[in-house]
């Protein structure tokens, strides 16, 4: 397993951890909340992965085998080839440097002892020679490239000055990689480093919180900002700022038009799965009229506006909401009123690392519910 935590201190640490669990490596960020004596992690965009994890070293190694010993089928066998392998991976596939190495010749014993001797193809005296710049080409460098990739794409989620790296996982002893990672990172982030013991470090964590049964990730970081275009009853400063926004709706009151209703500001600090309330309210002329449709915007916009003018908004979806079914609705429905009548509603938001959700609330129960949103 590898992990990589970048680290920022602003104010509290903002970091990631870049998990390698053999066949997917999965990066997510997280800053610190909370108080000294309490802090917290909250996770601030959506995990990216690849299929680059430290198994496709291996896989590589095992594939360049093949092709250099191709005409030497007594080597090919499965325990043959389980022997090289094993041979890279406890020793040459951390230790290997990268481009320092590219003179150096690894040497595999062979585990069969027949057909012992050809040259051209590395095998020595019953061993098989690879020369360093063949292993940096054909294995390391396609997976740590995808690895750097990953890494890279993924600060870029976040605007906020990373202050140090830390790397963590059985991965993260590979010398090649932790080289390349300085030489990537090394000009933009003070601190690269990565504890002795890297293999048992994220086991040694997790096991640190389950035993202390406190939450690893409590918290959601919003990446965006979550605003829907709304009517609102005129205030006296949309007299003074947007007067050509009023107008007067079906029941003759006087609304505001193109106002902006946040549901959740860019970069709320949210628990995981808590779900943020605004209250709505939808005039209706009869029981056929039950469709509140709400246009949902988002904005990286740290500001907060108040009108669609103000500002770039990117129009995420339009969420239909069916409030027919509301003891509310059906109540005043039933009753012949000419002029139509209201009714009250919430909608919800709920956010966790990876979607987001709106609920249809009345009383406190849920009416309806939507994802709406898939953060990266």
């Amino acid at each position: 397993m590898l992990e990589v935590a970048l680290w920022s201190v602003a104010s509290l640490p903002v970091f990631a951890a870049f998990s390698d669990t053999a066949l997917l490596q999965d990066l997510a960020v997280y800053k610190i909340i909370g108080e000294m004596a309490n802090l917290e992690i909250a996770e601030m965009c959506a995990r990216s992965g690849a299929n680059c994890g430290s198994l496709f070293l291996d896989l590589r190694f095992r594939e360049l085998v093949r092709n250099l010993l191709n005409d030497h089928p007594a080597h090919l066998d499965a325990a043959s080839l389980a022997y090289f392998m094993h041979s890279f991976s406890e020793t040459d596939k951390l230790t290997y440097e990268g481009e320092s190495d590219d003179s150096k010749t690894f040497q595999f014993t062979c585990f069969n002892v027949e057909d012992p001797h050809d040259p051209s193809v590395g095998l020595i005296n019953g061993e098989l020679a690879i020369p360093g710049s063949l292993l940096r080409r054909e294995v390391f460098s396609p997976v740590v490239a995808q690895v750097l990739e990953l890494i890279e794409e993924q600060t870029r989620k976040v605007d906020q000055r990373i202050d140090a790296l830390l790397l963590v996982g059985g991965f993260a002893g590979s010398e090649y990689l932790f080289k390349k990672v300085q030489e990537l990172m090394g000009s933009r982030i003070r601190v690269i480093a990565r504890p002795s013991d890297a293999d048992t470090a994220t086991c040694r964590g997790a096991a640190q919180y389950g035993l202390a049964r406190r939450p690893l990730v409590s918290s959601v970081i919003s990446p965006r900002a979550y605003i829907m275009k709304v009517k609102l009853p005129v205030e006296m400063e949309d007299r003074i700022k947007r007067p050509a926004y009023i107008t007067r709706n079906e029941a003759g009151y006087e609304i505001c038009e193109n106002r902006l209703q946040y549901l959740v500001q860019k970069a709320a600090i949210l628990r995981k799965g808590q779900r943020i309330t605004t209250k709505f309210c939808k005039y209706s002329q009869n029981i056929q009229d039950c469709v509140f449709v709400a246009v949902l915007y988002t904005s990286d916009v740290d500001k907060v506006m108040r009108y669609t003018d103000e500002g770039e908004l990117m129009e995420l979806c339009k969420w239909t909401v069916d409030i027919g079914s509301l003891p509310s609705f059906r109540q005043n429905a039933a009753i012949p009123q000419p002029r139509g009548f209201y009714t009250e509603f919430e909608l919800g938001l709920e956010l966790d690392s990876a979607e987001v959700r709106g609920v249809l609330l009345y009383e406190g129960a849920v009416w309806g519910s939507v994802v709406f949103d898939f953060l990266s």
